[in-house]
């Protein structure tokens, strides 16, 4: 008989490409990684790796066993979800990641709350960005994954993950007080005035930097100086106090601790989540809670994993 934690080892390798990430997300060792494997190998009386150097790849039979594999720790997921379900309670391990707005804004308000409502769920928040954490979720890695959505960028759907709107965030531009544009308009500016300033954004790739580029393009008609380079908005939003730059800011990030910042109209955005289990339930009507709690409006959004 085939054990379903080989297989699942099995199923890790095909995802995750080498036994080095399956040990490291699983936390095992390698060594112990192989010996379950060579085990799943008697079990199943055929060959399901070919070893080149310090690499592996799966044979046909193993291919054949991931397919299986997939369907059986589907429905594992499934009852013991439905099992959590009936018990009500919201208990375990509710695992969150979230990139660094949120995870100030709503992921850590949710965790106090949960540690009141919910004493007997554990909960752990990752810093992550939602490119690496939404692939990670399908995964298993996480339970909840705090993540955005720009315009024009929707994120792929992924398989066996559940999405939910959560917030709409309207994009402003970030500006110095002292900058002319600042002190002509309280409410809004016009990109085009703005063509000969440098911004800070992300690197190339991330949302952050392509709804740059696009609001840009679109409503001030250039190419922005995309000058410095950051993921962490606290890094940007200090440059532009020093009338270094500018950069597009989703409301959600508040601006209270830097003084010689201000916020203007221009454009908007988005973000997204759901839930099964009692306990990605409570994590998420608890970050539900905070985003009323703590914005008037904002961008945001979570996914979960669904089993």
């Amino acid at each position: 008989m085939l054990d379903l934690r080989r297989l699942r080892l099995l199923h890790e390798l095909h995802e995750r490409g080498t036994i080095a990430a399956v040990a490291d997300a699983l936390r095992f060792t390698p060594s112990a990684v192989s010996q379950q494997l060579a085990a799943l190998e008697r079990e199943a009386g055929a060959e399901l790796l070919l070893r080149t150097g310090r690499s592996v790849r799966l044979t046909d039979a193993a291919l054949v066993l991931v397919r299986h594999a997939a369907v059986l720790l589907e429905r594992v997921e499934e009852a013991e979800a439905d099992l959590a379900a009936a018990n009500g309670a919201a208990v375990g391990r509710g695992r969150i990641a979230a990139f660094q707005s949120v995870s100030l804004e709503l992921a850590a308000p949710a965790i106090a709350t949960l540690a009141r409502t919910a004493p007997g769920l554990r909960c752990e928040l990752f810093e992550a960005e939602p490119e690496d954490a939404l692939p990670a979720l399908a995964l298993g890695d996480f339970d909840l994954v705090l993540a955005d959505e720009w315009p024009h960028q929707p994120r792929p759907r992924l398989s066996g993950v559940d999405r939910h709107d959560l917030l709409a965030d309207p994009i402003r531009v970030a500006i110095s007080t002292s900058h002319s544009a600042a002190r002509a308009d309280p409410e809004a500016v016009r990109l085009r005035d703005l063509a000969a300033e440098p911004w800070v954004s992300s690197e190339p790739g991330m949302g952050w930097h392509e709804v740059t580029l696009r609001t840009c393009r679109e409503h001030g008609h250039f190419e922005p100086d995309i000058r410095h380079r950051t993921r962490d908005a606290i890094v940007g939003l200090r440059l532009v106090e020093y009338g270094l730059a500018l950069m597009l800011l989703p409301e959600l990030i508040r601006i209270d601790r830097h003084p010689g910042v201000t916020l203007r109209e221009v454009s908007d955005a988005s973000r997204t989540a759901d839930a099964a289990r009692p306990s990605v339930r409570a994590l998420l009507d608890a970050v539900r809670a905070a985003s009323v709690r703590g914005t008037a409006s904002s961008r945001g959004g979570a996914s979960d994993r669904t089993g």
